[in-house]
Order: structure tokens, then sequence, then C-alpha cells
């Protein structure tokens, strides 16, 4: 099958049919403008962001509920449960995810300057570099109790821990399937079939994980089946409905083009791995220091039920990072500078209120939820103590991920690597793990520098964001699909990425 490659680029009234937008907004000039631009960008924003919010919630709820289960079946298997499911599994999502985020560039791009065929084949492209690097990182499930030992991890943590990774093989593969697919149908908007679907899966693997992990007495191994099986049902579900037809000429049937300029596609999906992943790697890493803690088990314990609420909260950030990477990318695309950035204004104050929000919930019900994750009084307390770090991390991790939905739409993913190198592990894992460590201040004081690390990336971001240039940004989007969809080579789009 032939793509259509060749397609001279359109214009952006000729893709208002699919941005919305027949022309970029003006010049803001007063506080009147900015109050009318504002209603009508969040409009638009929050038709993304609402269901992504949904949908990216119901995903990672699903390992979360297999994690609140396995913390009624015992400490330990609390423990070797978060240890693989952040260090083994967490370690897999950043390079799938990360990889997978290439497409929000490309396809937000191609489908802002109407581009569609090209989607299809972006997808394919990436399902193979995926499955590929799947298949590479199997060997991380497979000798996950050794690497584990070798990093430290107590023996029974790390034997129970590696047996949970063999059983969780077939998840990795069905991250290699789902991203790609996400993106793709992210790209266009169809947000709300992905939140139906996940929202099923949900529902399905709550009742299935009780009754095999809890009632039947299947323990991890339940837990384990119905994790897997949840997330196969969402990759299948979703590849039903791109089959069915319902995205037009953005899936026309699998084609060789696929296979085409691949080695620059692998290129430019490390990436985007690389930059996504060093922001997932970095609380994994928070629970594997806790590792080393004295009474190591309730550290772990305590912190992945405190990294657990922090996840559930951070799947509204990554709500809205999904909805700014689709407007950003989507209007860049089409050419219109100004739109971008104030869609960029408009979900940093969306964020930073929403993150107050939940923190201050937190606050009110600090005394009840310790005990919805575990039995024991022991970690119950641990969790209580570390409250009031808990509720910084969901104002500051509200607004982070939102910002690198920015850095997504508009291409930045290998300048902001270095960022995330330099403010992460730089600076803030050596101060925590001196505080933790050398202060002795124990899980807080790791939690603490970290912490700061993050705030003087989020920093960063905001600082980059006000001063680009967004005309330039627009010329390059266009040029970086140019170059993509066939029309001139690919060398020159790494070296312009």
């Amino acid at each position: 099958m032939e793509s259509n490659a060749e397609l001279p680029l359109l214009t952006s009234k000729d893709v208002a049919h699919f941005t919305g937008d027949v022309e970029d907004i003006p010049p803001i000039t007063g506080i009147n403008d900015f109050f009318v631009q504002f209603g009508v960008e969040s409009k638009k924003l929050w038709y993304l962001a609402a269901p992504a919010i949904f949908t990216s919630t119901c995903q990672y709820s699903l390992g979360a509920i297999t994690q609140t289960f396995a913390g009624h079946v015992g400490t330990l298997d609390l423990a070797a449960f978060s240890i693989e499911n952040s260090v083994i599994a967490g370690f897999s999502l950043g390079i799938m995810l990360g990889m997978g985020s290439a497409l929000e560039t490309l396809c937000g791009q191609a489908y802002g300057a109407g581009q569609l065929d090209m989607l299809g084949v972006y997808m394919q492209r990436s399902w193979i570099i995926l499955f590929v690097t799947g298949l590479i990182m199997m060997f991380l499930y497979i000798f996950a109790t050794p690497f584990l030992l070798l990093i430290g991890q107590t023996e029974a943590i790390s034997h129970a821990a590696g047996k949970m990774a063999l059983w969780m093989i077939p998840q990795l593969f069905a991250y290699a399937a789902n991203f790609p697919i996400a993106k793709f149908l992210q790209a266009q908007s169809k947000i709300m079939v992905m939140s139906y679907i996940s929202g099923a899966a949900l529902v399905l693997h709550t009742f299935f994980s009780w009754l095999l992990m809890l009632k039947l007495g299947w323990g991890l191994w339940g837990g384990a089946v119905v994790l897997n099986l949840s997330w196969w049902f969402i990759v299948v579900a979703q590849m039903i409905y791109i089959l069915s037809g319902t995205c037009g000429q953005a899936w026309s049937g699998f084609s060789w083009a696929a296979f085409n300029n691949l080695w620059g596609f692998v290129k430019l999906s490390f990436a985007s791995a690389i930059m996504l992943c060093l922001e997932t790697w970095y609380f994994m890493a928070l629970v594997l220091f806790a590792g080393y803690i004295k009474n190591a088990e309730i550290a772990v314990d305590a912190l992945s039920i405190c990294t657990n609420i922090l996840g559930w909260a951070i799947m509204v950030a990554i709500g809205f990072n999904a909805a700014i990477s689709v407007r950003v990318s989507n209007e860049l695309g089409a050419d219109h500078p100004r739109t971008a950035k104030f869609s960029v204004v408009v979900v940093v104050i969306f964020s930073f209120i929403i993150g107050v929000l939940l923190a201050i919930l937190l606050g009110i019900f600090r005394h009840q939820y310790p005990a919805i994750f575990a039995d024991s009084l022991e970690v119950q307390q641990a969790v209580y103590a570390l409250t009031p770090l808990l509720a910084a991390c969901l104002i500051i991790n509200n607004i982070q991920p939102a910002l690198s939905g920015v850095a997504i739409g508009a291409g930045w993913q290998a300048a902001i690597a270095y960022i995330n190198i330099a403010c992460y592990y730089i600076f803030g894992v050596p101060l925590g793990l001196t505080l933790g460590f050398a202060v002795n201040w124990g899980v807080k004081g790791i939690w603490v520098g970290m912490l700061t690390g993050t705030v003087v990336q989020t920093i960063t971001l905001i600082w980059i964001c006000v001063r680009t240039n967004w005309e330039k940004e627009a010329s390059m989007a266009e040029e970086r699909i140019r170059k993509w969809s066939g029309q001139k080579g690919v060398e020159e789009e790494e070296h312009s990425l």
C-alpha cells in the first residue's frame, strides 16, 4: 500500500477544519482581551484535558489498585509489588512512553498541517521500534532478582519482586502496543473513546483484582493476571476502534512506508525517551533509595503509598500534558504561534489552581487516608509524617508535567533532556542523598532534596516558555512536517531537533 507522502502541504486556512481556528488569535492588548481569549482557549483545552485526565487516571489506577490490594495481602507483598511496579515496570514505562511520545510532536503537527495520511505511517513506525525495544527490555524482567540484589535491595524483597516481574512480561508488550495508538488518537483529539475504554477496563480490573487477590486468595499471582489482561483489553479495544474506519484518512491500512526512515525515527524516539525517562525514573529512584534506610520494609511501604497517591494526582497533570501537547503541536503546525503561546499560559494557570485544591483536600483527610492503603499501624504513621511533603509535591508536580507537554508539542525533547539531567541528577539526587543519609533525615531528607530538583526544573521550563520565539517555532514546525513527510531528507530533521 502506498503512502500519500508527496502531497503538498496545506495552508492554515485549508486546515481550519482540523484545528478549529481559521487564523491566529489577535495580539492581547488589555485585560478584557485576556479574559475573552482565556475563555475561548479554556474551552478548547478542557475539551481535550477532561477526557485525557479521566483516561490517565483510569490507566494509572490499574497498577495503583493492584498495589492497594497487595497492601491487604501482606507487607512483603506490598513491598514486592511496589518495587516491581516502581523500578522494573517504571523503568520500562519510562522508555516506552518516552519513545512513543515522539508521535505527539510528529502526529500533532502533521494533523495541524492537514497531512493526515502520515499519522498511520508514523504509528506503525513507532510500533516496530517499540516492539523491538520490548524484546530488549524483557531481559530486565527475566533477571530482575539479581538486578535488585545487585543494587542493594533486601533478599526477601528482591526475590518476591523478581517473581512478580516475570509474571508481568505481557504488560511490557502491552505498553509497546498502547502508547503509539494513544498518541495517534490523541493527535486527532479522539480522546473520548480512549476514556470510555479505560473506564471499562478500570471497572473490570477492580472487580477481578478483588476476586482473585483477596476472595480466592491468589495473592500477587492473581494481581499479575488481572493487570496483564486489563492492559491488553485497552490495546485490543482501541485497535478495533481504529480498524472500524472511524479515523478516516489518518488510517488507510498497513503500509510498507512504515519501514522508511526507521533509523531517523529511532533517533527522534530516543530523544523523546531520554526526556521522559529522566522524569519517570526520578521518582522511581526515590522509592529505590528508601530501600537502603533502616526498617526498609516500612520505609518502602510508606513512600510507595505516598507516590501512589501522588501518581493519582499527577494523572490530572498528565491529562493537561496530553491536552497542551495537542494544542501546541496543532497550532504550530497550522502556523498559529500566538494561539500556541497563549495555550501555554492557560494550562499553567489551571495546573496551579488544581494542584492547590488537591493539596487542600489531602490536608483535610490527612488522618483518614493512610488506613485505606495499609493495615499496619507503623506504615500508617509513617505515611502521616510524610503528608506535608506530599502536599507540596501535589502542587509542583501538577505544573511540571503540563510544561513537559509544551516541550513535546513544540519538539524540544532533546534540549529538555539536558535540563532534566542537570536539575534532577546533578542537583536533586545528590542533595536528596546528602539530606537523607549524611544529615540523617531519612526518607524526608531524600524527598526534600529531590523535590527541590523538581522545583528548579519547573522554574527553568517556565523561563524557557517565556523567552521562546513562537513565530520561529511555527516556522520550524512547517519545516519539520516537510522533512518527515518525505519532502526533504531525514538527516536535516535530526540536525534541527
